[in-house]
């Protein structure tokens, strides 16, 4: 059994965590955060289909839930899913969002931490976005 590097990149939001969950729960919403859906984002059958960084991608999303689970899986090839981890926590008044970006197979050192840094940069426009300076 073999294991993936990973990164848990979190940051608090200064709203009820009720809120920013229902936002993340609505893959329509991905678009206005997430910067990898520069093609926008479009409902597709039993899923989505968006322009990625890198071509077209095919999205699924979590079912809404009441634990505050957003993940959503990324097919960036017809072999090729990536997982995203992706949850809503309570943090005092507000809440912690907090998203796993796992090292894909053969992704060098490098690339590993422009992704993080990528994915640190769309949680900062979450942030702006739901406390309003967005």
């Amino acid at each position: 059994m073999s294991t993936s590097e990973c990164r848990h990149l979190s940051i608090a939001i200064a709203k009820d965590r009720q809120v920013v969950y229902a936002f993340l729960a609505e893959p329509a919403n991905f678009p206005r955060w997430a910067s990898g859906l520069g093609g926008g984002l479009v409902r597709d059958g039993d899923g989505w289909t968006a322009q990625g960084s890198e071509g077209p991608v095919r999205i699924r999303f979590s079912e809404p839930n009441p634990y505050g689970v957003a993940d959503h899986w990324v097919t960036i090839a017809p072999a090729v899913e990536v997982y995203v981890p992706l949850r809503v926590l309570t943090n005092g008044d507000g809440a912690e969002v907090v998203l796993t970006l796992f090292r894909a197979p053969g992704m060098d050192e490098a690339k590993f931490h422009a992704d993080a840094a990528w994915m640190e940069k769309d949680l900062a426009s979450l942030k702006a976005l739901l406390e309003g300076n967005g």
